[in-house]
């Protein structure tokens, strides 16, 4: 660092709540796209999906078997066999069940002598059938804006004839800071553009070369294009480090420095009015920032409904400073989830963490027994 640019420090560290609202005022949900609904798993939902018409249409067929009227067979038994004529008709799976049959006996069921067809077993109404509108009501959604569709939404809503859904696709820019880290040896920018692809996004990872500051706002020329952008490291006041003052310099800082632990040098900006992140460069802190910051910057540029987390029971105490926000891993054992990592996270408990929760700033922790929300790593 030249010894006429000051270190880059923060100046306080600003409340979560504060780094939170300011991304949710930075970050606006992108425009929506129509795709193929074959190509749109793991998408999110720009609008709800629903049918036209009742699915199915006329009542079908769940099984192989004999369409009969339940009242006509309710007596029958193995010696006690009711003859049935008109003879059923044998329907198969998906077929329109007959006007004059309500339930479809299994094909054992029926036993046919000399013509004369002979019911075994008794029915009630709906045993063996799908009723008309079962499968999906017109107008009713099948999924809603904000959901991320998964592989079996994606199959149900082929089964229902829907082409095309609109979804929202953000795409970030992950752009490494450290010059001196190659696609070889970075850890960061590849977690995270996993996570942003698996979250709904579209990520793309941009490198600059060797030669100091103009690299970075290459890199950020780079990524006119995305929606936002997410710079790894230079948060710090190492000698390197400069991407807060970089973004100040071509764009706008709003906060440097969050009440987060670990995370607590990230700063959120813009540039060309597109919200730009910036992590810190160590991957237990870069984690931590992403999680707790990144994935709102994510969520709301898809439009996405932020998940709850799952409840889970905690079987040891969680202790914590009040006044930060802090990112704890935690693993599951035979009483619950038990806390193995805060304040930076190892190597050995990274690989053993099941999820992580987050301990607002407000809480001095959690007791035993407490009912936490954990959520899953990338």
């Amino acid at each position: 660092m030249p010894p006429s640019e000051p270190q880059q420090l923060p100046s306080r560290l600003a409340p979560l709540a504060e780094m939170l609202a300011r991304i949710e005022a930075l970050a606006r949900p992108v425009e929506p796209r129509a795709v193929e609904v074959s190509v749109a798993t793991g998408c999110i939902l720009a609008a709800d999906v629903a049918v036209d018409a009742p699915l199915p249409p006329s009542a079908v067929a769940l099984r192989d078997g004999w369409a009969v009227r339940a009242d006509a067979v309710a007596d029958a038994g193995p010696y006690a066999p009711v003859v049935l004529s008109p003879a059923p008709a044998f329907v198969e799976v998906g077929d329109p069940i007959p006007a004059n049959a309500d339930a479809v006996l299994p094909p054992d069921a029926v036993t046919m002598r000399a013509g004369i067809a002979e019911a075994t077993a008794p029915a009630v109404p709906g045993d063996g059938v799908l009723a008309a509108g079962a499968d999906a009501a017109p107008g009713e959604p099948l999924r809603r804006a904000g959901e991320r569709l998964r592989a079996a939404d994606v199959a149900a809503l082929r089964a229902a004839g829907v082409p095309r859904v609109a979804v929202r696709a953000p795409r970030l820019t992950v752009i490494t800071a450290n010059l001196f880290i190659d696609a070889v040896d970075d850890t960061v920018a590849p977690l995270l553009a996993r996570a942003i692809d698996g979250d709904g996004g579209v990520a793309e990872i941009v490198r600059g070369a060797r030669d100091g500051t103009p690299a970075l706002e290459r890199a950020l020329e780079q990524s006119a294009h995305a929606d936002a952008v997410v710079i790894v490291g230079g948060s710090g006041a190492g000698r390197h480090d400069a991407s807060v003052r970089t973004l100040a310099r071509l764009g706008r800082v709003d906060i440097h420095g969050v009440g987060l632990m670990p995370g607590e040098t990230a700063a959120i900006g813009s540039l060309g009015g597109r919200p730009v992140l910036i992590v810190p460069g160590r991957l237990d802190a870069a984690l931590a920032a992403w999680l707790v910051l990144g994935r709102r910057l994510l969520t709301r540029l898809a439009g996405r409904r932020p998940d709850a987390g799952t409840p889970v029971r905690l079987a040891r105490k969680i202790a914590s400073t009040v006044g930060l926000a802090e990112v704890v891993l935690v693993c599951r054992g035979p009483d619950g989830v038990e806390p193995i990592a805060s304040g930076s996270f190892p190597l050995h408990a990274l690989t053993r963490a099941d999820g992580w929760v987050l301990v607002a700033p407000e809480r001095e922790g959690f007791p035993p027994g407490a009912t936490i929300d954990m959520h899953p790593l990338p």
